[in-house]
């Protein structure tokens, strides 16, 4: 998949944000400035969460009401610790979890999650997914076949 702009790849979180259901988990992963919060801001778009979407990076969990909680986790910070917050109540809470360089969470990710990389290509950016687990799949080929 490739997204020429930004506003593409809102739209693409944005139509995955509106398949989502309580308990999926979003991996995203890519560099500085790859579009990772600019996909989780359509995400929400998608979730029907009117609050502007800011990065958590400082404050490692942002948490927004839409027609499910999102959870928007930046673990870049605390990559190497991650028992430095409780993943738990995020990734098994009633909500929707997206995870910044969850990568970096290794073992602590939950069995099942739809990895979503971001990469640089150009003025767009290449989008890639690694999928992990049945509901994931479904998600992942909804999101792709464009089923709502």
């Amino acid at each position: 998949m490739y997204s020429q702009n930004e506003e593409e790849l809102m739209e693409l979180g944005n139509r995955i944000g509106q398949l989502l259901q309580a308990g999926d988990v979003l991996v995203l992963t890519g560099d500085l400035g790859a579009g990772k919060t600019t996909f989780t801001k359509g995400i929400a778009q998608g979730l029907e969460i009117s609050q502007m979407i800011k990065s958590p990076t400082y404050t490692i969990v942002r948490e927004y009401e839409g027609r499910l909680p999102l959870y928007h986790l930046d673990v870049y910070r605390i990559g190497d610790d991650p028992d430095s917050i409780d993943l738990d109540d995020f990734l098994f809470g009633e909500g929707v979890t997206v995870i910044e360089w969850g990568e970096l969470l290794g073992d602590s990710l939950p069995d099942e999650y739809l990895q979503i990389q971001l990469l640089k290509e150009g003025e767009g950016r290449r989008i890639l997914a690694q999928i992990k687990g049945k509901r994931p799949r479904k998600l992942y080929e909804d999101w792709i076949n464009g089923d709502s």
